[in-house]
């Protein structure tokens, strides 16, 4: 079948315009408007010949985009894509021409369909031949645009992925993201929840793909990576709400496909993409505390955990030089838990209530004068002075990360 370039033909969402020269070729064969379809029964590309035979279900489509769904519809597309060749479908509704209709396939895998409406003698086999060649043909450049369109994103993710480690220059990393000039410049972190039912790879590697998919829809320039078990979707030029408003529709949408508890971050803007490995920062800061609980929010800005992860920085820090730590406090830690004393429940419940004795010992359930004994002795034994305020936020923060176990009273009295 001989191909005739439309340099007039126009584009759906950037369909090639071979698409149309498909289309025009094989509506000249059969003499019925030809519409080629993926996989969704959105129209990709139809024939705009002089004289072609069309109907209003075929004006509808080209207008909307997209075939209406009706059930015996769907039936037929079923039909055409289980089919090896041409199926010739009967009239679904008075107003109706008839149709012939072909899979368009890259091998086995389905791609779309295309669909000639009769002209005005049946479809006869040189027709048949030319809506077959019309389908091999359109294989060929859907598959070229796929790969193309695969290529680019693979590019843009490998680019994010470098600028988010801090490599290039910004004008190197604004280049090859494709970035427009002026901020501000947002990064959105996603992750699924690690107390869900799946906290590793299969979960990343569904919100990866999906959130590609999604992004591609919603933002024509954002770019996205995953990196760890973490997705990023960088938003050029999004205000502060306008980015929030984004990520709460993502995570409604994405949360669907994944089927386990997902959280968002959303970042401060950025005025460079020299910024982006700071943004980065903020960003795992938030997913640390929001993934780690289901009583956090599932999209949060720095402010919404900055006590957190301010705790979270104090409690690296402490590991990863223990000997800035009160010796007192994990010696009384240590005296509580092989004596079953109660002096870390006691000083935190304490703190906690501000000073406030008797608000202290009602959450303990002691009498005020037994909590006074405890404070005491915890100063004469481990050295802790309370009344000094450095002392008190130290000892405070040391037995906030110590865990839940060390604002529990034991069950005896010491």
């Amino acid at each position: 079948m001989e191909m005739t370039n439309s340099p007039n033909a126009p584009s759906l969402g950037g369909t090639s315009e071979e698409l149309f020269a498909v289309a025009n070729a094989v509506a000249a064969v059969i003499g019925g408007s030809v519409a080629i379809e993926d996989l969704d029964h959105r129209v990709l590309a139809y024939s705009s010949i002089p004289g072609q035979r069309i109907d209003e279900l075929r004006r509808r489509g080209i207008l909307e985009r997209r075939v209406p769904d009706e059930p015996e519809q769907l039936r037929q597309y079923r039909e055409v894509l289980a089919a090896p060749g041409v199926v010739r479908l009967p009239v679904i509704a008075s107003d109706e021409l008839p149709r012939a209709a072909a899979a368009v396939r890259a091998g086995a895998m389905p791609l779309g369909s295309i669909w000639a409406i009769e002209g005005a003698k049946p479809l006869d086999a040189a027709g048949g031949r030319a809506l077959l060649d019309g389908a091999r043909l359109a294989a060929l450049h859907m598959l070229r645009r796929r790969s193309s369109a695969e290529l680019d994103v693979q590019a843009r993710e490998d680019a994010l992925r470098a600028a988010l480690r801090g490599d290039g220059t910004a004008q190197e990393i604004r280049f090859r993201l494709g970035l427009p000039e002026g901020p501000p410049l947002t990064l959105l972190g996603f992750a699924p929840a690690i107390y869900g039912l799946d906290r590793t790879g299969p979960a990343v590697v569904r919100l990866g793909s999906a959130a590609a998919r999604h992004w591609a829809a919603v933002h024509d320039r954002a770019a996205v990576a995953t990196v760890g078990r973490t997705v990023y979707t960088l938003l050029p030029q999004a205000r502060p709400a306008e980015a929030r408003r984004l990520a709460e529709q993502a995570v409604a949408a994405l949360g669907r496909i994944l089927e386990s508890p997902l959280r968002a971050a959303v970042s401060r803007p950025g005025d460079s993409p020299a910024s982006l490995p700071e943004l980065r920062a903020e960003v795992d800061d938030i997913l640390r505390v929001t993934t780690a609980s289901a009583d956090t929010p599932a999209v949060a800005e720095l402010a919404d955990t900055h006590a957190q992860v301010l705790l979270l920085h104090f409690a690296d820090e402490l590991s990863r030089r223990p000997r800035l730590r009160h010796p007192g406090i994990d010696a009384m830690l240590e005296h509580d838990r092989t004596r079953h004393t109660g002096y870390a429940a006691s000083v935190a419940a304490w703190l906690d209530a501000v000073g406030n004795v008797g608000e202290a010992a009602q959450r303990l359930t002691v009498h005020p004068n037994t909590l006074k004994y405890r404070l005491r002795r915890a100063r004469e034994l481990f050295g802790i002075d309370l009344g000094h305020r450095d002392v008190r936020l130290s000892c405070w923060l040391q037995l906030r990360l110590a865990g839940p176990d060390a604002g529990t009273p034991p069950a005896p009295e010491p």
